[in-house]
């Protein structure tokens, strides 16, 4: 299965996305859940296209993989997962989650990579509980 990599990005007061690796896919929206939608739009309007204009991976089947900056995920998940939790998670200054949350400073791609492979090990770990 064809795997589409969606990035989103936020700006002081919007969502943008486009497909990393597939050209014609892009979208926005004031929260994530609106540019979600507006590429899953932007995704049905390429396929209506004359055959030969729409991108190879959009022919057959294909999985979406979004991809967020460090802080639209804190600002998407905020509800879910706090700074003090993300903190203990990855042994980040939860002042410095803060900044990154609400867009003050971003991160270095090491510390983007420390976040995400503790958000990966609590997924891995959350995925071998039974209740």
């Amino acid at each position: 299965m064809k795997k589409i990599r969606v990035i989103i990005e936020r700006s002081k007061d919007f969502f943008w996305a486009y497909g990393d690796n597939v050209d014609k896919i892009n979208g926005g929206g004031e929260t994530i859940e609106e540019v979600k939608q507006s590429i899953l739009e932007c995704i049905e309007i390429v396929k209506s296209f004359d055959d030969k204009n729409i991108p190879a991976a959009l022919k057959g089947e294909y999985e979406l993989v979004w991809k967020l900056d460090v802080g639209s995920f804190l600002q998407y998940y905020k509800g879910i997962f706090n700074q003090t939790g993300i903190a203990k998670l990855t042994g980040i200054n939860e002042k410095l989650l803060n900044h990154y949350a609400s867009g003050l400073k971003k991160p270095r791609p090491a510390q983007a990579k420390k976040i995400e492979m503790a958000l990966h090990r609590l997924g891995n770990e959350l995925l071998s509980v039974e209740l």
